[in-house]
């Protein structure tokens, strides 16, 4: 297969076929209210789908902390000066056409009992079920250095993309020629595994056009790189030699803010710009929700429904979760958690059972320069024996190397995903 053939079928069958990968939901049946708490690839997305495949016979109402939609994949971009903050933002209002109602506000605590959700501003919501897509939030707690909130404005993670990405730019961008970057990255499992390694990939990139005596160092908390390695490697020693410098199996123990320095478990790096990553677990909220959670830190779900294993009517979806294996934290794997969900909540109210096939599908694209790109690709079946998404043999797969096409299809697929979200 071609390379332009396998991307084209990535880049057409990534977001619109999905729908039909879930069978026929509730067939415009059920009625009743979801409450959907989080904006994000997967809650937007599984408001959208459940509105549209009950034919609007499910009420829907969407809680958002934030007034847009600002797209996480795409970001690095922005810190490479490549896009700005308004290229990967899209408003909401496009979910009135599906009759969702969009809620600006942000969700304090769940009843489970009564079905309530409270309001940051007052008030509460009653629901029938309840779509938790709260994101990731951080673990602060191993790092003291970061625990205030001057030494976090300080030292960014940039790792939700928004403010905090522009304001890594702006660090970026005073930074003197001949400074050192250095990023640190936490043990796997986080919020989209090959993220660290694009990023190394766009602020060298900046650097190589713009400030070329300066370096960048990426110290990994993981054994090696967790995510297309192969084709990152031969990234940085063809583009980036002398420039980028990988240090694996150097775990963050703490920070000296006001210095800003890494403290490692056998060393200290001083930067002139210091990008945080800290290790995460499911947003906030999913733990004051008293869900059960898998080491603490991520929610534990039935795969043929993403309902909560401990809290009926709770379905929780994307970041937040305990990941199947191989299955990455990505935002169109958010999207699939978001269409599975949706079809099995537009049955459950119909009266009718969940599909017990359910098929998903991921890719992820990385930027190695502004234009060339690399991709990897997988799909996931469900598996009776283990009641999980199992890895498909044989399906998905890595670039031959990067391309401008494949940036081509990356930048269709940025369009593509966030209209099928939110338009």
């Amino acid at each position: 297969m071609s390379i332009g053939r396998r991307g084209f079928i990535q880049g057409t069958l990534g977001v619109s076929a999905m729908a039909a990968l879930y069978g026929c939901a509730g067939a415009g049946k059920g009625k009743g209210h979801v409450v959907v708490v989080g904006g994000g690839y997967g809650g937007a997305t599984a408001a959208k789908y459940i509105s549209m495949w009950s034919n609007g016979g499910i009420r829907v109402t969407l809680v958002e902390r934030n007034a847009a939609f600002v797209s996480c994949p795409i970001s690095n971009l922005v810190l490479a000066g490549e896009k700005q903050l308004s290229d990967i933002t899209v408003g909401y209002e496009g979910l009135a056409k599906y009759g969702i109602k969009v809620v600006q506000d942000e969700v304090t605590a769940v009843d489970a009992d009564k079905r309530v959700v409270k309001l940051a501003k007052g008030g509460d919501l009653a629901y029938d079920r309840l779509v938790l897509s709260p994101g990731v939030d951080f673990m602060y707690d191993g790092l003291p250095g970061l625990q205030s909130a001057s030494a976090q404005q300080s030292i960014l993670h940039a790792w939700k993309a928004g403010p905090q990405t522009v304001a890594l730019r702006k660090q970026l961008e005073a930074m003197p020629d001949g400074g050192v970057f250095a990023m640190t990255i936490p043990k796997a499992p986080y919020r989209c595994p090959p993220g660290p390694y694009e990023r190394a990939c766009m602020v060298a990139h900046y650097f190589k056009t713009k400030k070329p005596k300066s370096k960048v160092l990426v110290l990994d908390a993981n054994e090696e790189i967790v995510s297309k390695k192969g084709l990152f490697l031969k990234a940085w020693a063809d583009n980036y030699k002398g420039i980028i410098e990988y240090r694996p199996q150097n775990e963050l123990r703490d920070v000296d803010a006001a210095n800003r320095t890494a403290i490692l478990e056998f060393d200290q790096v001083k930067a002139d710009v210091l990008n945080v990553v800290p290790p995460q677990r499911a947003g906030d909220i999913a733990a004051k929700s008293g869900l059960k959670l898998i080491n603490n830190r991520w929610v534990d779900i039935n795969w043929l429904t993403m309902e909560s294993t401990s809290t009926p009517n709770i379905h929780v979806l994307g970041d937040a979760i305990f990941p199947a294996p191989t299955m990455p934290k990505s935002g169109h794997m958010a999207n699939q958690h978001a269409k599975l969900a949706a079809a099995a909540i537009v049955n459950l109210m119909a009266g009718q059972p969940p599909s017990d096939a359910p098929l998903v599908m991921n890719t992820c694209y990385s930027f190695v320069d502004a234009t060339n790109v690399v991709h990897v690709a997988s799909v996931h079946a469900f598996d009776a024996a283990t009641k999980q998404p199992q890895p498909v043999k044989g399906a998905g797969g890595l670039s031959a190397g990067p391309t401008e096409m494949e940036g081509k299809f990356a930048l269709a697929w940025a369009k593509n995903i966030w209209a099928d979200m939110l338009t």
